[in-house]
């Protein structure tokens, strides 16, 4: 009953025009980000150590822009309830699609590792751009809440992508490559690891950063590629999502995909850095903890 009532909430607010949604997400944003305050420490926080050498004002402008995007990723998020392919073909350009499909000729399933930039929710879109036959797949952690975790499914779904629970990443990737077919599937690596013990660290963003293997593990594992996808606005409601080769890091240190990926993120970050999820507490645990 909740599923249902939830459902048709959001189908019917995903009917309405991205335009009159927008007007909707600005209201959302002044309440989230002047009245109700929310995350406003740990944003403030986040960006004085990111960006030390910006003034305070500089980051009270990112700051105010953040907030706003936020907002703009939650009613894109719940737009995919009621959009066509020709509407989000014209809303997301997907470039280097063929590095994907060039490893799928090549026998390989592919990994791919992002970030919470930009609309990481609209990233499944680049499927319809896949050869026919693969399996586009994304790793979720389920929601507490079973009837939300549903709806979200339904829009995580709605380009055909295959949503994996995280405890089960190796064992269904393993059977997708047992059947003899290929995958591209979708790692958000940036977020704090979930592990009571921290053991791989790194510069991200100047500061000394915990980050999560998991996607390169197991990538190894299969013998698949790695792409960066980066999910750039560009305008309003537009964006341009570059697939591109990553590769590893020669420095000799531990991890070198990983690695690699965080660096490439950080630079997309510095060049649009009102688009990354700065209410994440990110630097919660220090090392040694």
């Amino acid at each position: 009953m909740k599923y249902r009532f939830l459902k048709g909430i959001i189908r019917a607010f995903a009917m309405q025009p991205l335009w009159m949604m927008y007007g909707l997400s600005d209201v959302a944003s002044f309440v989230l980000y002047r009245i109700a305050k929310y995350r406003v420490p740990v944003v403030r926080k986040n960006l004085a150590m990111a960006f030390p050498e910006k003034s305070e004002k500089e980051r009270r402008e990112i700051e105010k822009k953040f907030y706003r995007h936020l907002c703009d990723v939650f009613i894109e998020t719940a737009k995919l309830a009621h959009v066509s392919d020709k509407e989000m073909s014209r809303r997301v350009t997907v470039k280097g699609a063929e590095n994907v499909n060039n490893a799928f000729r090549n026998g390989k399933s592919v990994i791919f590792m992002l970030g919470h930039f930009g609309n990481w929710e609209w990233v499944t879109f680049a499927s319809r751009y896949f050869l026919p036959g693969t399996i586009s797949c994304e790793i979720y952690h389920p929601l507490r809440d079973k009837e939300f975790d549903k709806v979200m499914l339904d829009l995580r779904q709605r380009f055909g992508n295959e949503n994996i629970p995280m405890s089960k990443t190796y064992r269904r990737l393993l059977e997708i490559n047992k059947e003899g077919k290929h995958f591209a599937c979708g790692f958000i690596s940036d977020q704090r690891p979930f592990t009571p013990v921290l053991k791989h660290w790194t510069d991200f963003l100047g500061i000394d950063t915990a980050y999560v293997d998991g996607g390169e593990v197991i990538g190894n594992r299969l013998g698949a590629e790695y792409v960066y996808a980066e999910m750039m606005p560009e305008k309003r409601g537009h964006y341009t999502l570059t697939i591109s080769p990553l590769k590893p890091l020669e420095d000799g240190g531990e991890n070198p995909l990983t690695r690699a990926f965080l660096k490439r993120l950080e630079e997309s970050i510095r060049k649009y850095p009102s688009a990354w999820l700065w209410s994440h507490n990110r630097w919660k645990r220090k090392r040694g903890e």
